[in-house]
């Protein structure tokens, strides 16, 4: 079956990591990430995760990041938790492979939202049909669900595990009725 394809989500990976303590916080913590040397590897995962989020069943997600001057110039692209991770080439930059990736959305006739704050890129790839929104939309989107998942889960572990407390008022009536009590 040939459905439509979803809009493609393009997001500025380092602008938007560097828009937010909510990822810089972690640029501290090294030993966990995609490279136990890299600085940058938990705060990848955590965008990752939460972009995987903001765009589960809306978009197509793809992160590009500038591979330039980091620890590991030569990366491959790869995909996690539905999110495509691109990383710029030695000697080109994440706003090349950007545009190149929008350039090549708008040959197909394909919506895409490209994340980014970088003014530059905004006015590269702005047009029909594609939308640009600031890191700081996705930012703010992103702690809005995350505030919302911990009070969900906080909600269902105040949920009672008991029988008694999971019947309805009539039903539990009707059960202490048959008990005898």
């Amino acid at each position: 079956m040939g459905g439509r394809r979803l809009p493609l989500l393009v997001v500025d990976g380092y602008n938007v990591i560097y828009k937010t303590s909510r990822y810089l916080d972690l640029m501290e913590e090294t030993g966990t990430g995609f490279d136990d040397d890299d600085p940058f590897g938990r705060a990848r995962e955590r965008l990752v995760a939460d972009v995987a989020a903001y765009a589960q069943g809306t978009y197509e997600p793809v992160i590009v990041f500038d591979a330039a001057g980091n620890v590991s110039s030569e990366r491959p692209e790869l995909t996690r938790a539905g999110v495509r991770l691109v990383f710029s080439p030695t000697g080109e930059t994440a706003d090349t492979v950007i545009e190149r990736i929008v350039t090549n959305a708008r040959r197909d006739a394909r919506d895409v939202t490209v994340i980014t704050s970088d003014n530059t890129i905004r006015a590269t790839v702005g047009g029909i049909p594609v939308t640009r929104l600031s890191s700081s939309v996705l930012i703010d989107d992103v702690e809005s669900l995350a505030e919302d998942a911990v009070a969900a889960n906080a909600e269902r572990n105040h949920v009672s595990l008991t029988l008694e407390g999971r019947l309805s008022p009539e039903s539990r009536r009707k059960l202490w009725e048959l008990i005898g009590k």
